[in-house]
């Protein structure tokens, strides 16, 4: 059909008719997104389309008189919705890197549509049956690949209510209608509190002590905002160094808190909404056989079941409390030195933690900075993937970007082969969430025998350049993008032929192992010898300072690894319950936190409301999988510690588990390039307390 033929269908006069760019055939590099012509109105009417035409397949599916076989069903539904999947890709992704209130508004239209598609897939009798059928018949001729996608689809129907009662699959619609209404808004709501609060500073004194780089970053806020002096946001490039090196303590009280308490109450009160969703989530897990949210989950992970990631969390904390309390007494017997009176509150916290780092190890971000110019940092992490994995990065202005600020790149093997193009997006705007991600617009598979190449994006919130400095990073960003670059990896080297098995199509305690194993390399002598280099003297960063910065590669350790455990006790208690909650969300929360809380509570404070992670995230009852996923990046890279850094045949054997993705349990795969199952040891060993 043609695009005058669709337009007409769907409405619209002749003379209003545009080429709408997302359903029309991509003639660009790599069929790229044309982000150049796409307009946010072409969205709505783009995805209305072609969830008709997802239905229309849909339904041909379904109706086929042929005896359902894997390729006319098993098959056919992975390449069901092509059009949908890729105009999706290119909308809830920019809905997360570049929104606007018009894209904002189009998907709480949308979204109820999504649901009920999906719904209308996986509560459909017909389709069932046949996808049923195909289960239990023979599987001569099938790969084990085939076989994995054959699970993997009708272990998703039952999860997703196929096996229901008539009575019981619409109240699954209903529910599910309502928890994706529910995330849509929560994260709206987190994003738009973030951006409501600022705090303008007139006075010079209360900003004279920063470093230059931080007045310069508030000056640059408050001058795009048409305000005198200086502004702080509570974007994380912002909020942390002004909290990290301001000794202003009612400023930073008053940034603390409010911090801490973005969308509870007020005008984007995220308090009901959290009760709804966790209701909600425990509803569908008992519609579905389940006791709650979490039982619900983890049968699709490596952890599989409560107990399990219990025990998990407690051994973690039972080796490593005592430690994070000597670190808190640490911190506050340092600053009483310094004259400071009282304990130090969460507010201090950062501003005497970096004085003690800067003392203790003589070194601090400000020493650290000079080396992470970003186009040094850019060329050291692909440096990595090249001597790792004979990957190279080109940049192509001919591919077209969805912001000023990003950058294409096409990504190739050592062969030259192409694998993937590499969208890096860096810097912090109001119309993209905090935070740091890595996503697709389009996964690789291979379909009547074409391989289709991903397009992976990164998008970071870094160290905005200024008049007169470039962007710096901190150690911390740098070991972030390396974090992030871990997943676009697991994303482009992905080997398979459905989509829905490659690259980060794992379970969600694993796919964190490919990201937290890069951060290693953060540390590495032979690494950052080859390419910090200060951005105004080209001098190579010096042997002591990186000695600085391995000895305090393990400062606070301990603290850092409860804070961690926090997060993830909060998420277990929330998706453990298995009746309604409808008490107060700060002491609920006070309370899972309490086996681990190390600094003073702050009442009023609950960083529920803006956890984003659990609440509209794809991490509900899998926060654990972060740590779980530090086991395995620090057990995983105690090899390349033995056998070289940059040895070859590690990273061939490494690199053939990012290539096979969800093909294969994620535990025969660890066990197969480790030689055996991931031992606690060495992450409790890798952080010093041993």
């Amino acid at each position: 059909m043609s695009v005058t033929a669709i337009m007409t269908a769907m409405g619209e006069p002749a003379s209003a008719q545009r080429e709408n760019p997302l359903l029309v055939e991509w003639n660009t590099p790599y069929q790229t997104p044309p982000f150049d012509k796409i307009q946010v109105g072409d969205y709505e009417p783009a995805l209305e389309f072609a969830i008709a035409e997802a239905r229309a397949e849909l339904d041909a599916l379904v109706n086929n008189p042929e005896a359902p076989t894997f390729e006319n069903t098993i098959v056919a539904m992975e390449n069901q919705g092509k059009l949908l999947n890729r105009i999706a890709g290119v909308y809830y992704n920019l809905r997360e890197a570049d929104t606007s209130d018009e894209m904002d508004a189009i998907a709480l239209r949308i979204q109820p549509k999504m649901t009920a598609l999906s719904n209308d897939i996986s509560l459909n009798p017909k389709l069932f049956e046949r996808v049923k059928a195909v289960y239990e018949g023979s599987r001569e001729g099938l790969s084990a690949e085939d076989i994995r996608l054959l699970e993997k689809t009708y272990k998703n129907f039952t999860r997703s209510g196929a096996a229901l009662s008539d009575e019981d699959k619409e109240l699954y619609r209903q529910y599910t209608t309502e928890l994706s209404e529910a995330t849509l808004m929560y994260g709206q709501n987190a994003l738009a509190a973030t951006n409501a609060f600022t705090l303008n500073i007139t006075d010079e004194a209360k900003v004279a002590e920063l470093p230059e780089f931080v007045r310069e970053a508030l000056a640059a806020e408050a001058k795009a905002r048409g305000e005198q002096g200086w502004t702080v946001t509570l974007q994380a490039p912002s909020y942390v160094p002004f909290m990290t090196y301001s000794s202003q303590r009612d400023l930073k009280e008053q940034l603390y808190k409010a911090y801490n308490s973005r969308a509870k109450g007020g005008e984007f009160d995220n308090t009901p909404i959290i009760h709804k969703i966790v209701e909600l989530r425990m509803k569908i897990a008992k519609l579905l056989g389940f006791e709650n949210h979490a039982d619900y989950v983890l049968a699709e992970r490596m952890a599989e079941n409560i107990p399990t990631v219990n025990d998990f969390l407690d051994e973690l904390r039972d080796a490593t409390i005592k430690y994070a309390k000597k670190d808190y007494k640490m911190i506050n017997k340092y600053a009483r030195s310094q004259g400071f009176k009282g304990d130090v509150m969460p507010w201090d916290w950062a501003y005497y933690t970096e004085k003690y780092k800067a003392e203790k190890y003589a070194i601090s971000d400000e020493d650290v900075k000079p080396y992470l110019k970003l186009d040094n940092v850019i060329e050291g992490v692909f440096m990595a993937a090249t001597n790792l994995y004979g990957l190279t990065f080109t940049p192509n202005k001919d591919i077209t970007v969805y912001h000023p600020d990003v950058t294409a790149y096409e990504v190739k093997d050592s062969n030259g082969e192409f694998l993937a193009v590499l969208y890096l997006d860096f810097f912090p705007r109001a119309s993209k969430r905090s935070g740091a991600w890595m996503t697709e617009f389009r996964g690789a598979k291979i379909e009547n025998g074409v391989e289709t190449r991903p397009l992976v994006s990164l998008v970071m919130n870094f160290t905005k350049p200024t008049e007169t400095t470039p962007s710096l990073l901190t150690f911390d960003e740098l070991e972030t993008f390396l974090h992030e670059f871990g997943h676009a990896l697991h994303g482009m080297l992905g080997k398979g032929k459905y989509e829905s098995l490659n690259g980060t199509s794992v379970y969600r305690d694993f796919v964190e192992l490919p990201s937290q194993i890069m951060e290693n390399w953060a540390t590495e002598k032979e690494y950052l010898d080859a390419w910090a280099k200060h951005y105004q003297t080209g001098e190579p960063i010096p042997a002591e300072l990186i000695e600085k910065i391995v000895a305090s590669k393990n400062y606070l350790a301990a603290y850092l690894n409860v804070r961690q455990l926090s997060f993830g006790m909060v998420d277990m208690a929330w998706h453990t319950l298995t009746e309604p909650y409808t008490g107060d969300i700060e002491s609920f929360e006070k309370e899972a936190m309490a086996p681990v809380q190390v600094t003073p509570w702050v009442d009023g404070t609950a960083m529920c409301t803006a956890f984003t992670h659990i609440f509209s995230g794809g991490y509900a009852a899998g926060y654990y999988g972060y740590k779980w996923a530090e086991v395995l990046a620090a057990d995983a890279f105690s090899l390349f510690a033995e056998k070289g850094i940059f040895d070859q045949k590690t990273a061939s054997a490494f690199r053939h588990l990012l290539e096979q993705g969800g093909q294969r349990h994620p535990m025969e795969l660890y066990v197969e390039f480790r030689g055996h199952k991931p031992e606690t040891e060495a992450l409790i060993e890798s952080m010093g307390l041993k």
